[in-house]
């Protein structure tokens, strides 16, 4: 496995790699590994000849007070993880090698950006698809897996692809949850014991609503009231948002019609960390 470091030699090895008729798939994440990001390098081996892992802790992704100096980077160790699950290069650039000078263009993709994460975080979207873009610029024409966990981020990404024409294939790729049923996230590990175990109100709140769905409730409204309930029962939960949308429009919708598929989406703060995950619904 190689380690590069900067946007010239990353490049460059890719257009080898693909000169070469080999297929590349792009997994771009933060590091701080876990199995989730695992299991995207499995299903980029899987798919690709050859598997570009990219670690940069993005400063533009993060608002005033948020956890970018706190964030964790064990490089080391993600890299011994990377190589097991398949990685054959890694892109591992510094702040001021993927900006080294004053950013004056940002990447904006409206209406899937304004609610959810887009309104308690105004400027994360567009600190994402820049950096994301740059990526892309950088690697060239690949597959790029993203995890469900995000699911937001998911459909802004795809979007932006999509609108853009950039030469990438958007892979989305499910959930991986601890055995209690807790998404794998980087920032779990700031949680203490008691935060740990109370985290897993989440996904049961989401459990919960998506049984509301299948029992025959079509208001999107008195679901997302149930399931922030839960939430709000939990001591040690501050609840964000729950939310009902439509799947690509990212929009509630005004009832639950039988035969499509809306996903539900839950934020709440555990302790330090904003927590996200995510339940796809089948409407009978």
């Amino acid at each position: 496995m190689q380690v590069l470091s900067t946007k010239s030699e990353f490049r460059e090895h890719l257009e080898t790699v693909r000169a070469l008729g080999r297929t590349v798939g792009l997994v771009p994440t933060m590091g701080a590994l876990h199995e989730g990001h695992l299991s995207l390098l499995r299903a980029a081996a899987n798919d690709c000849d050859v598997v570009a892992l990219t670690i940069f802790v993005n400063p533009l992704q993060f608002g005033a007070g948020e956890d970018l100096d706190a964030y964790p980077r064990p490089l080391e160790r993600d890299l011994e993880l990377a190589e097991e699950a398949g990685a054959d290069v890694v892109f591992t650039p510094t702040t001021s090698e993927m900006y080294p000078g004053l950013t004056l263009t940002n990447v904006h993709v409206d209406r899937l950006t304004s609610s959810m994460e887009g309104a308690s975080r105004p400027t994360h979207f567009d600190g994402v698809t820049t950096v994301v873009t740059k990526l892309f610029n950088i690697a060239g024409p690949c597959r790029a897996y993203f995890g469900e966990k995000d699911f937001q981020q998911l459909a802004v990404v795809r979007r932006m692809a999509a609108d853009l024409d950039q030469p990438v294939e958007i892979v989305g790729c499910p959930i991986v949850r601890e055995t209690d049923g807790l998404a794998m996230s980087s920032r779990n590990v700031y949680l203490a014991s008691a935060e740990r175990e109370a985290a897993t109100v989440i996904n049961r709140a989401l459990r919960a609503g998506a049984a509301m769905i299948e029992a025959g409730e079509s208001d999107p409204s008195v679901i997302e009231a149930h399931m922030a309930s839960i939430i709000e029962a939990e001591p040690l939960a501050a609840l964000d948002y729950a939310a009902v949308v439509n799947p690509e429009s990212l929009l509630t919708p005004d009832h639950l019609v039988s035969g499509t598929t809306v996903r539900l989406l839950m934020v709440a703060q555990v302790g330090t960390p904003r927590l996200l995950d995510n339940l796809g619904v089948d409407v009978p």
